[in-house]
């Protein structure tokens, strides 16, 4: 476990802030149509960001699972692909992979997935969640049990256990990716077992915030076992960092308290001089705001989403399930809201909803 300290200042004019809050998403929503699917016939697309480039058009990178080996293989097979738009909201034309698991000597053996995709100061960073083993060997059987098993599968616990979030790093939005020997914030504090799902904005004060996910610590479940799906306690956490590859310190207090959620985006609103975030909980997407990014309450204007989302057609997507939230922002403006979607006749792909 890696170990670290960091000296942040918080913001000292909140006061002020306090009746800023009158963001309402929900009331931006627009229709959308077949330019603002992004489809694979081989993979499963699922949760996607994205950034301007220095070309001036809308880069996009995206989950991707492979329709051969199933959607469960986001954990064991993911990759992370690359692909550019003339408009933000679409259509977007697949250009490359660019992350992938690296094999067993490295610490993001298996995986890469759900990324966050951030400029910082002349250099883009490419936030992402992958795993390993543990130095273990596996046999075919049991990494066919690890890929497909349920959460509380030896295996399948084995590689979740060890999910923790890196970075990769680029001067150009084309890449070359350069990554890191090492994760770049282990779980402590008030989240266990696990750091995934990276969220991160720079800090108008100076610094960088991250909300990560992790799992409750000091749960107990029977026989010792790993939880099932629905015993599973997810919580998501604050880290700051005075640059964007860290080190990060995890904060004791929680960004969402003890409601069940994950996927969290985050952004930082100058007109409005607070915090947003929102994030899926299982049915809806919710929406929180913070005037200093460690002390978090439910948005005024809480509710953003929820499984129904209109078409241009007249039609409805009836997703059964909606995740990965981002918040696409240009000139300080909310321009679109990117979600993944699995219908409930097992397609999925990545979804951008503009907002007016």
């Amino acid at each position: 476990m890696i170990i670290y300290t960091v000296l942040l200042c918080l913001p000292l004019s909140l006061v002020a802030q306090e009746n800023t809050d009158n963001l309402d998403l929900a009331n931006k929503i627009l229709e959308v149509n077949e330019k603002n699917i992004l489809r694979d016939s081989d993979y499963h697309n699922w949760g996607s960001s994205i950034v301007k480039g220095e070309d001036g058009k809308y880069h996009l990178f995206y989950a991707q699972m492979s329709q051969a080996i199933g959607f469960s293989s986001w954990l064991t097979d993911g990759i992370v692909s690359h692909a550019v738009a003339d408009s933000v909201a679409g259509p977007y034309v697949h250009k490359e992979v660019v992350l992938e698991g690296r094999g067993p000597d490295y610490w993001d053996a298996y995986t890469a997935h759900n990324p966050r995709i951030k400029f910082f100061d002349g250099k883009y960073y490419l936030y992402y969640m992958s795993t390993n083993v543990g130095g273990r060997i596996l046999s075919k059987t049991e990494w066919k049990e690890a890929r497909h098993g349920g959460i509380s599968n030896e295996f399948r616990a084995l590689v979740r256990q060890n999910q923790r979030i890196g970075v990769a790093v680029s001067e150009s939005v084309n890449g070359p990716w350069k990554r890191f020997d090492n994760p770049i914030v282990e779980p402590t504090g008030p989240i266990a077992q696990i750091t995934c799902n990276p969220a991160v904005s720079k800090r108008p004060d100076g610094g960088y915030i991250m909300i990560v996910r992790g799992d409750k610590p000091n749960v107990k479940y029977a026989n010792g076992k790993w939880p099932t799906q629905n015993e599973l306690i997810r919580s998501q956490a604050i880290a700051l960092s005075n640059t964007p590859i860290g080190p990060w310190e995890i904060q004791p207090k929680l960004a969402v308290g003890n409601l069940n959620s994950e996927d969290p985006a985050i952004w930082y609103d100058a007109t409005r001089n607070r915090y947003y975030g929102i994030y899926h909980a299982f049915g809806y997407m919710g929406m929180i705001t913070s005037v200093d990014g460690v002390n978090w309450k439910k948005a005024k204007h809480y509710k953003v989403l929820d499984k129904a989302i209109k078409k241009a057609d007249g039609t409805e997507i009836l997703a059964g399930r909606l995740e990965r939230p981002f918040i696409f922002v240009e000139d300080g403006i909310a321009t679109v809201l990117t979600v993944a979607v699995l219908e409930k006749n097992g397609n999925s792909y990545s979804l951008f909803i503009p907002l007016k």
